[in-house]
């Protein structure tokens, strides 16, 4: 099944970008969900060559690098995470050659390009799992208990509901932590550590900058395999080590990454880097991920899920960039991604939070991630009929039937489990297809549908309508990245707390001071400067600074 060039060439570099070295330590980086943010063969389904289309749209907001979400070879019973062939691109998205074809146009544009690595679990149709022997060597098989092993091995739960194990026609059990078909790998063999990175080589020597590592916390499960007895472990995740999740092997495995990806960078004199995306209790435990032999970064989901109170959001700062500078590593902000909740919803369904939360997070020290969409302010779909839906969390557990799982309603989201605010916990709502431009559906994102339903009253949030217009979000997500790259205080680097009235934040960076409202009312106070950017409009009279409520403002000082 993989997949060859027809026209191999050496690797691309992407130019610099004028911002120091280490890269990632201050980038903004725009997270495509391939099926759903280009569409360029009319068959409703978002691809590479789509992307590769739109790429000067991204390189016009002022990101940094681009997160591909995986596009491999696979039967897409989760959206491309049950990866049947790591080397293959799959036919929905496109060929090998529209991977090289983006990466070639990404680096000509200065952006660098981040792929999924999915290590956790393979798909049940990838050669190893559909060659018995094989199957028993390098994925997490066991008998079953009861009188005639009828019964599950543990009580494990999967992440999308229902038992973690199902039983083969052999009588024994596989251990799925995500859906059926995504049996868990066997890291405790040694060829499954050798097949990974022989995968990762391959994609490097594409010229790829780096990978986004899926569950980066789970591969290691604890010996013995041990009961949890809990039920709804899902809302587990996170807020305590499992012995399925964040168990201390795993830090192993990224350091033998962290080596190949290091010396990978140094012997063609370009820096690629390692992303986790890891669930872990505790900032403190998160760090460990970024440790300087470890991966570069790990996502901030503690400040994510953070609610929308002064006292709170500044505990999470104060912590994260903590545990972070312990280790010399820099922290790594996100509102959104495709698995959670959009924040415009998420945040009390108030788009003036979610602008005032960008600015704040776009000026903390450290990496931004943003999901795409999110700079049109787009909410989260949260109407989908039953017909369309396609999370395998919809199917498990009666879900489909409408009734509530693990992981519903939740204020924590780790890898398919969505917060609150959204259609019954699941992930459809967040992944609809982008508009990009026209009155109608599919406004723009392809030739023909897409596959799931856009509202009919997008038309005011395309790109289109809101290019030009100075009160957009669009727009004031392009102001906020380019004073971010003008600014040289802005990034990685200083931080300090400011007094502030309850229920204000302030901070300063270097040459800058920043300001977050989060009541619903406004607050006077005298002006810190001269007003940069403001998520809502901001007024100064006789030097008394009235900061709108739900709002954020950058001041020069």
């Amino acid at each position: 099944m993989t997949q060859e060039l027809t026209s191999p060439s050496p690797a691309p570099q992407a130019p610099g970008t004028g911002r120091g070295p280490g890269w990632w330590r201050d980038a903004v980086i725009y997270q495509v969900y391939v099926r759903s943010f280009a569409d360029s063969d009319g068959d409703g389904i978002g691809d590479l060559r789509g992307a590769r289309e739109r790429l000067p749209y991204l390189k016009d907001l002022g990101v940094d690098a681009v997160w591909l979400t995986p596009f491999y070879a696979s039967p897409q019973a989760d959206g491309g995470y049950d990866v049947a062939d790591y080397r293959a691109v799959d036919p929905l998205f496109g060929t090998l050659q529209d991977a090289d074809d983006l990466i070639r146009t990404a680096h000509d544009l200065g952006l660098r390009v981040i792929v999924d690595i999915v290590p956790n679990h393979t798909s049940d149709r990838h050669p190893w799992f559909q060659d018995p022997e094989l199957a028993r060597q390098r994925y997490l098989f066991r008998p079953g208990k009861g009188e005639s092993g009828e019964l599950p091995p543990n009580d494990w739960e999967s992440v999308f509901g229902g038992p973690a194990w199902t039983r083969t026609d052999r009588g024994d059990w596989y251990l799925h932590l995500f859906a059926p078909e995504q049996p868990d790998l066997n890291w405790d063999n040694p060829e499954v550590h050798t097949e990974f990175e022989a995968i990762m080589r391959f994609w490097l020597d594409l010229g790829v900058d780096g990978f986004r590592v899926d569950v980066a916390h789970g591969m290691i499960k604890a010996p013995g395999l041990p009961d949890i007895g809990h039920g709804a472990q899902a809302q587990l995740i996170g807020a305590q080590v499992l012995p399925f999740f964040d168990q201390d092997g795993v830090h192993a495995i990224h350091r033998a990454w962290r080596r190949l990806l290091d010396g990978y960078g140094d012997a063609l004199g370009r820096q690629v880097i390692g992303v986790a995306e890891a669930w872990a209790p505790t900032a403190e435990r998160l760090a460990l991920y970024v440790r300087p032999d470890e991966l570069h970064q790990a996502f901030n989901f503690q400040f994510l899920n953070a609610p929308w109170q002064a006292d709170a959001l500044r505990s999470v700062i104060d912590a994260s960039l903590a545990a972070t500078a312990s280790v010399g590593a820099p922290t790594t902000w996100v509102l959104s991604n495709h698995d959670v909740v959009r924040h415009t919803t998420r945040l009390g369904g108030s788009l003036a939070r979610a602008r005032a939360a960008t600015l704040l997070m776009l000026a903390l020290p450290g990496s931004a991630y943003l999901y795409q969409g999110e700079e049109l302010g787009l909410p989260e779909v949260t109407d989908l009929p039953d017909e369309v839906r396609q999370d395998p969390a919809f199917f498990r557990g009666g879900r489909a039937t409408g009734a509530a799982g693990p992981g519903t309603d939740t204020e924590s989201a780790p890898d398919g489990v969505a917060t609150a605010g959204g259609q019954d916990g699941f992930r459809d709502g967040c992944r609809v297809p982008l508009p990009w431009s026209g009155e109608l559906p599919p406004y723009g994102f392809g030739p023909g549908g897409s596959w799931l339903p856009q509202p009919a009253d997008w038309s005011g949030l395309t790109v289109a309508a809101q290019t030009g217009d100075p009160a957009s979000t669009l727009e004031l997500y392009r102001a906020a990245l380019e004073l971010r790259r003008r600014l040289p205080g802005l990034g990685d680097g200083a931080m300090s707390w400011a007094p502030a009235p309850d229920g204000v934040l302030a901070f300063t960076r270097p040459g800058l001071l920043c300001t977050v409202n989060t009541l619903g009312h406004d607050v006077g106070l005298p002006a810190p400067g001269t007003p940069l950017l403001s998520s809502a409009p901001v007024t100064v009279d006789d030097a008394t600074a009235q900061l709108p409520g739900d709002s954020c403002t950058w001041w020069a000082i």
